[in-house]
């Protein structure tokens, strides 16, 4: 989260409560956080020195963050490293932030991402082959006829985002 963070404050310097909205009006689609975890990756942004406060507004003493030259760096780093954890939350931050990135890091970002919808869509697939060589017992099929509609769920999802990712890199 820290990451979409230090994204959503190089559009523009911001305060806990703009963040905060600044994830409910687009962040939230495909990213779940708190106001308690934002504050968190802010503080932890601050101990860092990839963020600093820009100003200091109104009689309640309202911060506005800005990013360091550090946390340019970070975010750099972290756009163009390999994703990590859940794929979706991985692929669509990156994604949503893309545009900060200059046009010769772009491709490699959305190469990244590629590679690793491909490579789940591949495991997701050797699951499938091995579970179609099971025989299901009668009295589970019904269950497992719902478990293999989730794994058939996923194949699909990860076929699309495989295919989405490698058309908007084949329009880079």
């Amino acid at each position: 989260m820290a990451h979409v963070i230090l994204g959503l404050l190089l559009l523009a310097p911001q305060s806990l409560y703009d963040l905060i909205k600044s994830f409910e009006a687009g962040v939230s689609l495909f990213y779940s956080v708190s106001s308690g975890s934002i504050k968190r990756a802010l503080d932890g942004l601050l101990a860092d020195g990839h963020i600093e406060v820009a100003s200091t507004d109104g009689a309640r003493g309202r911060k506005v963050y800005r990013v360091t030259d550090s946390g340019r760096e970070a975010f750099r780093r972290w756009m163009t490293g390999e994703p990590t954890g859940d794929a979706e939350t991985a692929a669509l931050s990156r994604l949503y932030l893309l545009g900060l990135l200059p046009a010769d890091d772009r491709a490699t970002v959305l190469r990244r991402i590629g590679q690793r919808l491909e490579a789940e869509l591949q495991e997701l697939e050797r699951l499938a082959d091995r579970l179609a060589e099971i025989e299901i017992p009668e009295h589970q099929r019904d269950i497992a006829t719902y478990q293999l509609a989730t794994l058939e769920y996923g194949l699909s999802a990860h076929r699309h985002a495989a295919t989405f990712f490698r058309d908007l890199l084949d329009k880079e």
